[in-house]
This record gives C-alpha cells, structure tokens and sequence, in this order.
C-alpha cells in the first residue's frame, strides 16, 4: 500500500536554537545466538497488509488506550508460528554518502554495532574503541517521525539491492513525493559501491590474488567466456562439486557459524544480476574447460573475495546473525526527505552492502537534501542502536505494522535516562560496563500485586539438589551417582582437549609436588622413616589417579593434611612407649576408617551435607587459606636458619673475617655414640681441613667471625630465596590477569593467562639457574624402594601386635573417619557449588566411597592417606573457568561455567608418579619458588569469601562501604555481629590446629554445624537468609534491583 511520506523541512534557524539533550541508552543484555521457540508449523502464505485483531493464542489484540510497554510486552507475547519472524542477532552497519553534480561518490562505513558503537576515526585509517551509545533526545524524535511518516515495508521479498530499490522508490513514486527524474538518480545512488573499513587493512592482501587471477583470467579468454570477468557473479554453485576447497573444515568454514552459501561474496557486483541464460552458458562453458583457466580463476576469485574479509571480527558475530544496513546521506538534487524502513522476508545476502558475508534481515534508508548530514548521521546511529537494544530489536522481527514500531520506539523513550547539557561532555566515550542489566522485566506484564513475576528461573546457590537426598536403600545414593556419571565418562576425556587442561595440568602438577614431598618428609621424621617421601610419592599417584578415574567430581584435588600428620605423631609415640609395631597398628586403623566410611555411604550419610551451610563453609576455607599463605611464609623465614646472613656486618673488616671447623667443646652423647658407632675418636680428624658438610657430618662446632652457631654465613642465598619467592607471587597475580589487558591479541592474552604459573615457575628457574646462586632446591626420591629396608610393600595387619589390637583400633578409626568425611565432604560442597554451573552433576557418595577404598588399599601397604585438598581443588576449579569466546567488541566475557572434565587430575598424578625418573630436571627447582606459589594459592582462593568482606566494613566509614546486598537488610551491628562469631570460630580452629590439639580439629569443625544452629537463637531468619543463605551475591542483587525498578 501507499505510504505517506516524512515531510518536515527544519529551518538552520530551529536546528540552532535547538538544545541538544543526551541521553544514556540502556545496554542491552548480551544475546544468545539461539532461541527456543515453539513453532505451529511452517505456514506458506500471503501477508495481507491489515492483520487480524485477535493473536494466534487467543488473546485481545492491544487497544488504542494501552500504554507503549504494554503493546510491547503483547507483541513479544505471541507466537507467530512463522520461523521469518524468529528473531536472530544482529549485526549493524552505518553507511554514509555525500553525491553532488559531476562527482564520482561511493557509500563509505563510518559506524557499525554488534553490541556497542564502534565508529571510523576522523583519520579513517582505525576503529574507535567500543562504547556505549550516547543520543540525543531530538534525533530519537526525529526517527519515531521517520517512522510514523515515513514508508514502512514488512516482509519485502526481493533477492537484489536492485529489487529493493525498485519497489522502495516505485511507493514513493506512486505517492508523488519523487518524480522520474529524481527516482533514477535516487536508484544510481542507492547502488553506488560501498566501501567498507576493513577494505584499507587487508588492502594488502588483495593485489597478490588478483594477480593470479588476471593469469587465470586470460587463459580463458579463448574459451569464449564473458569478458567482462569484473561483472562475473560468483555463487556456491560455481565452485566445484558445489562445496568449498578441501582444507575447510565440513563444520566450520572460514568464518564460525556462518552456513558456506552466505560466505561467498561476489568479486564486483554487477548492476544488474546476470541472466539465467547468460549464467547457464557461462556455466557450460566453465564445465567445459580442462585447463588451468577456468577452474583456477573460479577459486582465485573466491579466494579474493574472502581477503577482504576480516576474520577476526567474524568470529565476534554469534553464528545465525543478520545483517541490519542503514544508509543515509545528502543528495544535492533532492528537496525533501526519503526514508524507508525495510524488513526483508527471507532475508538475503546482498553481496557488497554489508561488511561481512551475512544476510541482511533489515534496511533503514534516509536521503536528503544537502546542509543536513549531522542530524541525518545522528537519526542514523538512533535506528543503529535501536537495533541493538534487545527489545526494540525483538519488535522489529515482530512487528505486524507501523504502529509496533513507533510503540517500540515509545518503549525505549520510556526506558533512557536524560543528561543535563550543562553537566555532562557529549563527546566523552562511556566505557561499556564489566555487567550489564537484565532486560527480561521489559517483557514480562507486571502481576495484580504491583511486582514483576519473574519466575523462579533463578537457582539458589549451595548443594540442596537430588544428589543429597536419601533413598532409603543400602548404597543408593552411591547407584545414583553412578547412573547420574556414566553418561558423562566419555566426554570427561573428551573435553579436556584444550590448551587450559595442559595449562592447569603443568600448574597444578607443580604444586601438588612440593607439598607432597615435604608431608613425606615430615611423616620421614616423625616415624624414623617407617612412612617417608617415597611412600608419599607413590601413595599419592596412586590414590590421585584412582580418584581420577572413578570418582563423582574428579574436579577434586587430593592431598595430604595437618590433622593427618599430628595423628600419625601421636600414633608413633604411642607404638613405641608400648612395644607395639606402627605400621600393623596404623594398618589397622586403616582398615576400620575404610570400613566406616563405606558404612557411611551404604546409609547415604552424605545427605547431612546439606546442614553445612555458608557459615561452616567459609571458616573452613578461609583457615585452609590463611594456612596456606602462613606456612609459605613460615618456610621462607625458615631459610634464615639454613642459610645465616651476618647482620653486623662491617665492611671495611671483611679482609679479616674467617670461619673455620674445631673439634666440639663439650660432645653431646649423640655425638659420642656417632663416634663410637664408626669407631673414631676425636685425635684422628683433622678438624681444620674438613668441609662444612664434613664438619656437620662430624659434629664439630664452627669458630671464626664469619661463623653463626649453625654454620658459616652464606651469602646472597636467603635474600636470593626473597627475590625469587615474591617475584614469583606477584609475577603468577600479573600474568593471570593479563587476560584483561590491552596488550596482544585476545588470544595471546588468553594463553599466557592460562599458562601464568606455569610461564613464572619457568621463568624463575632459569633465573635462577642463570645467575648460580645456590638457592636450596627440589629434593625427589631417585629411587622407588621403601625408605627402609625392614618393610616391604605389603603390611600385616596383626604383625608382632597381640590378635586384639585389631579390634581396640576401631576407636582411634571413628576420630580418623570423622576427620576424613569433614575434610572431604566441604571441600566437595565448595568444589559443587552452583555458582561454578557444574553441567554433569556431583557425586558426594561415590567420592566417599573412592577415597575410603584407596584408604584401606594404601594402610595395607604403609602409605600415606590422601583425601580432598581444599586451597589445590579450589586453584583447580579456577584454572579450568569458561568464558565465552563469541564476544562482541567492548563486551566483557561471560563466564560459562567450569570445564569438567578428568585428564588435568589423571596426568597430575600419574606425572607424580613418574617424577622418580625426572629427578634430572626436577632438581633445578627452587624451593622458594614453589613456597611462592603457595602463597599465591592461598591469596586467591580467599576471593569470593564474603567472611572477608565482612571484615574489612570494620575498619570503613558507612558512607564508604560497599553495595553489599546483605547491608540493605541487615543492619550494621548484626552483621558486625555475625562476622565476630565466625572470626571467633576461625580462631579457634587455628589454635587447635596449630597446637598439640589438632588430632580434634575434625570433631571442631563439626561443632561449626551446632554453632550456626545457636545463631538462629540470636538473629531472625531473615537476617541469616541474607548473612548465611548460599545463593550468590550477586544474583540476590540482581533480584532486588529487577523488583524495585518495577516498584518504582
């Protein structure tokens, strides 16, 4: 039908006087590259330009007294059954062109959107970094008149730039706003070429191919093929066989997501498309031809035309996106006006309009007379970032007529917040948002009681789902698990091929090893090397890679802990003051605590997971933490006593400074029973000629004023040891974050991000390796035997103990299985929960029932026990995030989820089991570097923990701190409250784990669950739903914010 043209003339006066107001558009959330949509089926059928007054699923159409909003939520509200309308993303381009009298003019690209703004510098020669869209308020006004008065077509079919502008100019022929000789020059100027920014960087590209195709273009002259080869149009049915060259992936083409057909361009587009005729012929011709000809200026062709392409901004665009084009400008012939806005059905690739190789789904056309570029340009970026918003962008697809549009447009209005000219530059670039808001409330018609209903799509965070609910059968939950996992097992190989998982494996590998390494030194000292480093090496692949492979979450880190230790002290002291064998002994308690823990699972105990809640959960971490950073600290200090340094030193005596080794002055009986066993006396050494080993060896005692008590002073090594333990935690903090730095391509970034740890152990080692200084390094068993050569691999239960100490055993067994549930079920509740959007489940049983297995296999053989490591599990889940990779330009990356998967455990711990042969390579590794990485574990796993958040409101002003969303509901004194009876419990744990004391650490941590269960006796249930409750912070934020706008 005819539409009635936009005919406002503005005078330079009105323009003037004019105050201009910007306005901050709202960002629009980012959009999925595909939506689910319930389809009636595909209805082939006329359009009639007037639509019926009742919607497909039976509710009344909108009055003419219903608010913009309301018509709007309507509008999405619908099913229109009609896959032309199913909404895609969209990309926008801006094109401007400036035509007068005898000059020769070409459409140029001066903006483009895939979310944000991104526009030509003023030098043209770079993209301008992505912003937020800012408008003013007039031009808004000005486009909803481009609309209301403007020519509006929906579903257009045309197959051509040509046919669109036919049928655009033949509407505004028809109204008499255009004449004959202004719709020709209209149409020469509406197929002018376009001249994309891309086009001047890969400028560099093209003359080599279209070298190569002149070669190929005069072999085939001969054979009688349309000269004119620029005209030539190149379709998929062109190339051979149909399909692309062999080296393209099946699946994936040069460009991500985008279907093979629309990723062929034309070399120069032809005014007119060729004949079918003339395309016929062409085509036999080419079939014809056997030589190089033909078949090579076919692909040369293509090939060039991708050249011109920038693939790096193809992978940006979500697969399945189409093409919006808005083209205004200035023609010196026009006197009025003309505006179209187009919606194309289907949509069409118009070769050469777009900047990349998509159909183009919408046209917005603004030409008008000269003196009026600027407010042409800014109606231009209004309709560009209208497009990007997520709901004018969702009316677009569904709009029936004009009328949605203009309500669209009215809904937008109703939605930006207004500047103050006088308070705020225009020409400032708002930096695009590290979040941005849910628009979801825009779509949903608010309920009687005032308040949006938004569902109950938001999941609460924590561990309450299927997996901790009772069966009420013997070994139930653990059948669950199972079937809930196995249809996972394939792909937890098959996911871990990733750059990450090798990245996360080498970082991990190297801290799992030190600690390792010293537990076994330490179980070496305190039990006379019955259970030492070897046995820890070996216990530890073992039980890692069998955890690895059949465990519920193999997400899961296991290591050795503190409470283990100080039990294996005292079991020790206990076997010798009795008589009793340790190994025997511990093998049976062993077995009992094995026995337990799969009673345990039988009976579905880890259903009580559910009663740790955030309180427990964060005192838990945060002390595994604070231990972490404490004893790397602690071990750095520690070097001090190993490497002296002399803290009065005077330089102008260093001539005079000497340290020699003397026979000791009063020989402690140690030494003298040393003596006696290797049949010396003290008259037979030459004292003053031994070396500082030898001297040690002997037990002599060191004389000299470059002597300490423990040894001569060694230079350089202890601040060495410094240097290399705090580059290390600030150069891993550094490289991890390079992600978010503006250096080196995405990708680069992305790497070194993943490899930080690993890139900085490297680094420090050849350092250290460089300058020679003799830091203490790695020490690796070299060979796999016991310790001692008094025990074997295999141990007896009973042994030279009496029969019943294989029963008295189950009481120490029921403090070691409590120990052993505690540990690994909240570290397993930190690993699982929601926040983390774990896709395959969890398995709180099966885990139990593996670690409890391994346990009684390894106090069979005189191994250590292993269970879950809460600061290693926690660095794991880190380095194995998910960000999206599909990103338009300025949008930060979303976090997807974590990548789950089992190789990164299994290659961690298989690798540790090697490392008796690499001791070549391991021992260049120095300590400090490995004591570093520590304490960069421990300080980022602290993140996240909202316990320090609490603490740190102690020492802030309460007009300075944070948006917390708990201290909108909470007052001030009962969360300082809160946090003061957790920091009290954290204190506590510290304390009895620091002390004699810690073999009832386990059965502390326990009593946290009875602790939070006295709060309810002290706050409401509102205070700790907000101050304890496990969902995220960020989505009760999110929650509150949505409902108040609403409210408002």
């Amino acid at each position: 039908g005819t539409r009635s043209m936009l005919n406002t003339n503005f005078e330079k006066e009105e323009l003037e006087g004019h105050r201009t107001l910007y306005i901050g558009v709202h960002v629009p959330l980012g959009r999925r590259s595909h939506r689910r949509h319930r389809h009636h089926g595909h209805r082939h059928r006329k359009r009639s330009k007037e639509r019926d007054s009742t919607a497909d699923d039976g509710r009344e159409s909108p009055s003419h007294t219903d608010t913009p909003a309301q018509r709007v939520q309507f509008l999405l509200g619908t099913e229109d059954g009609d896959e032309e309308h199913i909404p895609h993303a969209l990309f926008t381009e801006l094109d401007e062109i400036c035509l007068r009298e005898g000059e020769d003019a070409e459409w140029k690209e001066t903006a483009r959107w895939l979310k944000f703004e991104e526009d030509v510098e003023d030098g043209g020669e770079r993209w301008s970094k992505p912003y937020v869209a800012t408008l003013s308020l007039h031009s808004l006004f000005e486009l909803r008149s481009c609309i209301m008065n403007g020519t509006v077509m929906l579903d257009m079919r045309a197959n051509s730039l040509e046919e669109i502008a036919d049928m655009v100019l033949d509407q505004h022929e028809v109204s008499g706003s255009v004449g004959q000789d202004a719709r020709k020059k209209i149409r020469e100027a509406l197929l002018k070429q376009h001249h994309h920014q891309n086009h001047k960087k890969l400028a560099n590209r093209i003359p080599i191919v279209r070298s190569f195709a002149d070669i190929g273009k005069k072999q085939s002259e001969p054979h009688s093929m349309d000269k004119n080869v620029n005209g030539f149009y190149h379709t998929p049915k062109y190339l051979p066989d149909n399909t692309p060259p062999k080296s393209a992936s099946p699946r994936k083409t040069f460009f991500s997501g985008v279907a093979w057909p629309r990723c062929v361009c034309c070399v120069s587009c032809p005014s007119t498309p060729p004949s079918p005729s003339s395309s016929s012929r062409s085509h036999g011709h080419m079939a014809a031809d056997t030589g190089f000809g033909v078949a090579s200026t076919k692909l040369l062709l293509w090939f060039l035309s991708v050249s011109q392409i920038d693939l790096h901004f193809m992978k940006k665009i979500p697969p399945g996106a189409e093409a919006s084009n808005v083209l205004v400008g200035e023609l010196e012939f026009l006197d009025r006006p003309v505006v179209a806005f187009i919606r194309l059905a289907p949509a069409v690739l118009l070769n050469g309009l777009a900047e990349v190789p998509i159909t183009t789904r919408f046209l917005f056309i603004l030409l008008g007379p000269l003196g009026k570029g600027p407010q042409y340009h800014e109606i231009g970026r209004s309709i560009a970032t209208l497009m990007t918003d997520e709901i004018f962008h969702d009316v677009a697809y569904k709009a029936k007529d004009r009328n949605d549009l203009v309500a669209g447009i009215d809904e937008f209005l109703d939605q930006v917040t207004v500047l103050p000219p006088g308070e705020w530059d225009p020409s400032i670039r708002i930096e695009p948002p590290k979040n941005v808001p849910s628009q979801e409330k825009r779509k949903i018609p608010p309920v009687p009681n005032g308040v949006t209903d938004l569902g109950e799509s938001e999941e609460h965070g924590g561990h309450g789902g299927p997996e901790l609910q009772r069966t009420g059968r013997i070994f139930g939950g653990l059948l669950l698990d199972i079937k809930r996992k196995a249809p996972h097992y394939l792909s937890d190989y098959t996911d871990a091929i990733s750059l990450q998982c090798l990245a996360s494996f080498l970082f991990l590998y190297c801290a799992c090893m030190s600690p390792v390494i010293t537990f076994g030194g330490l179980l070496g000292e305190a039990t006379e090397g019955r259970v030492s480093a070897i046995e820890s090496l070996f216990g530890a692949s073992m039980t890692g890679i069998a955890y690895s492979l059949f465990a519920g979450q193999p997400l899961t880190i296991l290591g050795s802990t503190g409470p283990v230790l100080v039990f294996e002290k005292i079991l020790f002291k206990f076997c010798k003051e009795y008589g009793l064998s340790y190994l025997s002994l511990r093998a049976c308690i062993g077995l009992w605590t094995a026995f337990f823990c799969l009673l345990l699972v039988a009976t579905d105990a880890s259903s009580l997971v559910c009663y740790i809640t955030r309180f427990t959960e964060e005192a838990f971490a945060a002390l595994i933490c604070i231990i972490f950073i404490y004893e790397a600290l602690e071990k750095l200090l520690h070097l001090g006593h190993h490497y002296p340094i002399n803290k009065n030193n005077d330089l102008q005596k260093l001539t005079q400074y000497w340290c020699m080794c003397t026979e000791p002055r009063d020989p402690s009986n140690e030494t003298l029973q040393y003596w006696e066993e290797r049949n010396i006396t003290s008259s037979q050494v030459n004292w003053t000629m031994l070396e500082v080993k030898e001297c040690e060896m002997f037990h002599g005692d060191f004389v000299g004023t470059a002597c300490s008590p423990h040894g001569p002073y060694i230079p350089d090594v202890l601040f060495w040891c410094v240097v290399l333990f705090f580059s290390t935690v600030f150069m891993s903090a550094f490289l991890k974050e390079f992600k978010t730095s503006r250096y080196f391509p995405t990708k680069v970034r992305g790497i070194i991000s993943d490899f930080a740890v690993f890139i900085t152990i490297l680094t420090m080692v050849f350092v250290d390796y460089a300058l020679g200084i003799p830091s203490p390094k790695l020490q690796v068993p070299n060979k796999f035997k016991p310790t001692r050569d008094d025990r074997g691999w295999l141990i007896n239960p009973v042994g030279p103990n009496p029969w019943w100490t294989t029963i008295i055993t189950f009481i120490p067994a029921l403090l070691c299985t409590i120990l052993i549930f505690m540990d690994q079920q909240i570290t397993a509740v930190i690993i699982n929960r929601k926040e983390h959007k774990l896709k395959k489940g969890c398995g709180y049983h099966l885990d139990l029932f593996v670690v409890g297995v391994m346990l009684g296999v390894c106090s069979v053989m005189g191994l250590p026990w292993f269970v879950a490591a809460t600061v290693l599990s926690i660095s794991h889940v880190n380095s194995l995030k998910l960000e999206s990779e599909c990103s338009a330009p300025g949008e930060q990356p979303k976090f997807l989820g974590i990548r789950e998967q089992r190789f990164t455990g299994l290659m961690i711990f298989t690798l540790m089991g090697c490392s008796v042969f690499m001791t070549s390579m391991l021992k260049f590794i120095p300590m400090p570097v490995l004591y570093g990485v520590f304490l960069y574990m421990g300080a980022s796993s602290l993140r996240g923990i909202q316990f320090f958040d609490r603490l740190r409101l102690f020492s802030m002003p309460a007009k300075h701190q944070p948006d917390f969303i708990y201290l909108r509901h909470v007052p001030l004194r009962k969360v300082h409250l809160f946090t003061i009876v957790q920091l009290s419990c954290l204190i506590l744990l510290w304390v009895i784990k620091t002390s004699k004391a810690a073999i009832v650490f386990p059965m502390m941590v326990l009593a946290l669950v009875f602790i939070r269960k006295l709060l309810d006796l002290m706050f409401t249930k509102r205070e700790l739903s907000w101050l304890d409750d496990l969902m995220p912070e960020w989505k009760k934020k999110k929650l509150e914010d949505a409902q108040e706008e609403v409210q408002e």
